[in-house]
């Protein structure tokens, strides 16, 4: 009787014993919680070269502005991405390729167009089973010619 009174006092001071859940429950939310981490950190970065490509592609309309034809405007891009393009965050400048035309037949617009092979980011490694975005990210900047 002594015996089943000591079994069942420590029944219950085994169910009333919480000193390990919040170790229980590291272990089960902490992997979840670092995947998340992980996926809004890879995110973050290709969306920051998103951004740096469509700044590059910006900055390039607006270096070639200054040119008066054409061609100048071709080469006022081309000199400033190759000065330049190495300086944006999360861009490697050997992985760019670049458009750079007249957009109308009177040449009233000048269209920049950056593409840039995005495959050496982090997110594609991260969650290979899960849709993502291309891995190749395209901007474009317009700009007028020729004043108002």
């Amino acid at each position: 009787m002594v015996q089943k009174l000591i079994s069942m006092l420590r029944r219950r001071a085994f169910r009333t014993d919480n000193s390990g859940t919040s170790a229980v429950e590291f272990a089960l939310l902490s992997p979840i919680f670092i995947l998340l981490l992980l996926g809004m950190v890879a995110y973050g970065i290709y969306f920051g070269a998103a951004n740096s490509i469509q700044q590059i592609a910006a900055d390039a309309a607006r270096t070639a502005i200054a040119g008066l034809n054409q061609t100048e405007r071709q080469t006022l891009v081309a000199a400033f991405l190759a000065n330049n393009a190495g300086g944006y965050p999360f861009v490697d400048a050997s992985k760019l390729t670049y458009q750079a035309n007249d957009s109308v037949a009177d040449g009233s617009q000048f269209v920049v167009l950056i593409s840039y092979d995005a495959r050496n980011l982090p997110i594609w490694n991260l969650f290979p089973g899960i849709a993502l975005p291309g891995t190749t990210i395209k901007r474009q900047s317009t700009i007028r010619v020729g004043g108002i």
